[in-house]
């Protein structure tokens, strides 16, 4: 026992001596497996961003050298053009072009390109061949392509001249409505790049859109036919876009590399390749030792950090250089400010008719101010004087400037004119442009004043928006609570019926309050976003408003208030959306009801104005209730408002109604006034124009006579509905009327059992609208669509939870009869089901 408990001791200390070393070992083991993947894919990465980078540089080195060419190329034919509008001799053209292309030696080099001009017929060169007088220059795509742009510079691929039979790219830009081509052949040989970040292994490719060779830098010992051929298959590659996602290639010689490139506005490609081998050749020797792999990390980061910063400033640089090449300015000028002359690379018309190419820098500043507004002709002048430009290039300021009102013809619009330094252009010269910013100005003072509209607004709208919100809060929860509170009570007192009934009546009282308020917030938000229409069809205007009344009637005589009513119409039968004139007068009695207390009076008269086929109808829907203040009825149209001042009663709502009562009435091109008085009562006086439907005899349908049909004993109704609740609820109301009930939980279940009943069965069939499998409108389409005798005759109604007018349309769409909303109203389900059974029976 002794023996165990020394050599347990003796195991474990033998143990924690190699514990550490094991554990710092594979850590070390992990350490360099994920640091050799993570300096592999870094090495990559960065190897991409730099080469890119430089790719980048080159072509944006050569997108200003073309701007250059097109720049001058621009200059030339403004010039030539302007000289051949003037009139002048050929003499005198022919000595413009000798001294233009001698500048252009000058500018560029001797024989960096090879300038020429179609005129009259004739090229005029600088360097004349033999058999240019034969040459069908008509027939070169330079040529075709030059006057196809209308005065744009074109740049064309790489070809073979076929005088010189030596590769060249032709600029060339057409004038005087295209009967005069200028064009400067670019000879790839005198383009040079600063490939200095390229290594001796790596290769640097510029080609045209077609992989042809425009200029190349490569160890790549190849002939020059099967290195074409290389270039075409990776400048394919590059536009399938299949070296985006893995930009490596098998190069000629074996060897993988890695593509790195940048596209030039004109299509053209700057290409890199890059060994993978010298990328990632020392990576085996970096992962042992692990500190030395650290540190071999942190130096290549560090270099290639230090790279990448070196190429990204040549990038930059070269495109600023470009920018101020650019052509977003209408005026462009490069001010020798030592000197104090100026060259006019693009000048406005008016200039350009008063001061010569080039000149003094004073003329330039005369000119230019015989536009600019008065006021500001002093600080122009002063700002843009070269001792002023002298000053702010000592202090490097790279872009100043300002904008004032310049006349242009006999309209005064805002201009913005600016100096741009920088190092890449010769020393003592900046640049000096002129942009027109007229749109920019009016569109930035319409955006403040759109912006403090909307800012008002907002607050008014937030404003409003919170007091609906904090007596939206009090509204629905005081139904609610009365319905939570009254069915506790009625549980309590089942045994109790004269109790249970009165807790009942409450809780239906609260209930269709609170549908009212859904119903209108609902109705609001369809308002605001547009999806309001209405539907015109035939209806009776004495039935539309003896419908509305018959509610009210049972109101009246409940809260012991008085209700009159007066009907003078000739005419009655009338287009038109009764289901939105129904919803304004429901608004306006339901308000008037709210506002006046027990033993107070409202009536409601309807009268026709005028006769005809569209006559204007009058509907006066007055109170003698608590009126409204005068304050008050400034808002009364708005959302959310309410009447605030003290009162003995709360008004409850939403605030919506009146705000969709003024929509409704105006959709239907009519008037809506009101009147009203503190203590004394509100009028409302509304007037529709709607349109005569036929010959009525004077006095218009009647409506159907109150209780004519007690229940509907023997009668059979199809019932779908998929919710339990609703299922149960809507039986038991038919049953209660003592019809027979068929149940079915989708549209396709009703569809069979209709089906499958002999004819004439059902004397009804109620759909719900939304029910899975098939919803209403499909089953009534499939009902209508039978080969049966009472397919097409069988009343349909639609029991939906959205009783909106377009809702209504889709239902009548679909061949339904008629529509009651939910929840269902018994004494509506019974009216709507023996007017639909009736004229069958």
């Amino acid at each position: 026992m002794k023996r165990r408990e020394g050599r347990g001791p003796g195991w474990r200390h033998l143990f924690g001596h190699i514990r550490l070393p094991l554990c710092t070992l594979a850590v070390l083991g992990v350490l360099a497996l994920a640091g050799g993947g993570i300096l592999r894919a870094t090495m990559l990465r960065n190897t991409y961003e730099a080469a890119t980078a430089l790719a980048r540089g080159c072509a944006a080195e050569e997108q200003g050298n073309l701007n250059v060419y097109a720049t001058l190329l621009s200059f030339g034919t403004s010039a030539l053009e302007q000289r051949l509008e003037d009139g002048e001799e050929p003499a005198q053209i022919a000595a413009f072009l000798e001294m233009y292309f001698d500048r252009l030696d000058a500018v560029l080099g001797t024989g960096a390109v090879d300038p020429y001009v179609v005129l009259d017929g004739g090229i005029w060169a600088a360097n004349p061949w033999e058999g240019d007088a034969e040459y069908d220059y008509a027939d070169t795509p330079w040529y075709q392509q030059a006057v196809a742009a209308e005065g744009a510079v074109i740049f064309t691929p790489v070809y073979t001249d076929a005088i010189s039979g030596r590769p060249v790219v032709t600029a060339a830009q057409s004038c005087c409505g295209g009967t005069v081509v200028m064009a400067f052949d670019i000879l790839p040989e005198h383009l040079h790049f600063d490939t200095a970040g390229l290594a001796s292994e790596d290769s640097f490719f510029l080609c045209d859109s077609a992989g042809t060779v425009i200029y190349q830098k490569t160890g790549l010992e190849l002939p020059q036919e099967s290195l074409q051929a290389y270039l075409t298959s990776l400048v394919e590659a590059i536009s399938s876009g299949e070296l985006d996602r893995e930009p490596v290639i098998q190069d000629l010689d074996g060897r993988s590399r890695g593509v790195y490139y940048a596209r030039m506005d004109n299509g053209w490609y700057a290409i890199i390749t890059v060994p993978y081998s010298r990328i990632l050749g020392g990576l085996q020797g970096v992962l042992w030792p692990l500190p030395l792999m650290f540190g071999i990390s942190f130096l290549v980061m560090t270099a290639l950090a230090f790279r990448e910063s070196r190429l990204e400033s040549r990038v930059r640089r070269a495109n600023e250089t470009a920018q101020v090449l650019g052509n977003t300015y209408y005026a462009l000028y490069r001010v020798d400010y030592e000197r104090e002359t100026y060259e006019m690379i693009k000048g406005s018309a008016y200039v350009r008719d008063r001061i010569p190419p080039t000149g003094p820098y004073g003329d330039l500043l005369r000119t230019a101010g015989e536009v600019i507004e008065a006021d500001a002709y002093q600080d122009f002048t002063e700002s843009f004087s070269c001792g002023n430009i002298r000053e702010l290039v000592r202090q490097r300021v790279r872009n100043f400037g300002g904008e004032f009102l310049r006349r242009f013809g006999t309209e005064n619009r805002w201009v913005s004119v600016r100096v741009l330094f920088d190092e890449t252009l010769a020393p003592g010269e900046v640049v000096l442009c002129f942009r027109e910013v007229e749109e920019e100005r009016q569109r930035q003072m319409q955006e403040h004043r759109l912006l403090e509209e909307s800012l008002q607004l907002a607050r008014q709208n937030e404003a409003s928006r919170q007091a609906f919100f904090r007596s939206m809060s009090h509204d629905m929860r005081t139904p609610l609570n009365a319905i939570l509170g009254s069915s506790e009570l009625a549980r309590r007192h089942l045994k109790d019926p004269a109790k249970t009934s009165g807790y009942l009546d409450k809780i239906d009282s609260a209930g269709r309050y609170l549908l009212g308020l859904i119903n209108d917030i609902l109705e609001m938000a369809r308002m605001e976003h547009g999806q309001v229409q209405l539907v015109h069809r035939q209806f009776d205007l004495r039935a539309c408003v003896e419908a509305c009344l018959g509610a009210f009637r049972v109101q009246a005589e409940r809260e012991e208030k008085t209700l009159r009513e007066a009907f003078q119409a000739e005419r009655t039968l009338l287009l038109g959306d009764d289901f939105r004139i129904q919803q304004v007068l429901n608004n306006l009695l339901s308000n008037a009801f709210k506002f006046t207390p027990a033993h107070g009076t409202i009536s409601l008269s309807v009268q026709q104005l005028d006769g005809g086929d569209y006559a204007n109808y009058k509907f006066v829907i007055s109170d003698t209730g608590i009126g409204m203040s005068p304050e008050f009825l400034k808002h009364i149209y708005e959302p959310y408002a309410r009447e605030m001042r003290f009162s003995d009663r709360q008004a409850g709502g939403t605030g919506l109604g009146m705000s969709i009562t003024k929509h409704l009435v105006a959709q239907m091109d009519g008037e809506i006034q009101v009147e009203s008085t503190p203590g004394a009562g509100t009028t409302f006086t509304v007037i529709l124009p709607l349109a005569a439907a036929g010959q009525d005899g004077g006095q218009g349908a009647q409506p159907p006579a109150a209780g004519a049909l007690h229940d509907l004993e023997g009668r059979r109704i199809l019932l779908a509905e998929d919710n339990e609740i609703n299922m149960e609820i809507a039986a038991e109301l038919l049953r209660a009327m003592k019809a027979a009930v068929t149940q079915a939980r989708n549209g396709a279940e009703a569809v069979e059992a209709f089906r499958a009943a002999p004819p004439f069965t059902f004397d009804a069939v109620l759909l719900d609208m939304q029910m899975p499998v098939m919803d209403g409108c499909e089953a009534a389409r499939r009902i209508r669509a039978m080969d049966r005798p009472d397919a097409a005759a069988v009343p349909i109604l639609a029991v939906t939870a959205n009783a909106f007018s377009e809702d209504v349309a889709a239902t009548t769409a679909a061949g339904i009869d008629a529509h009651i909303s939910k929840p269902l109203d018994a004494a509506v389900l019974r009216q709507t089901l023996e007017r639909l059974i009736r004229p069958r029976a």
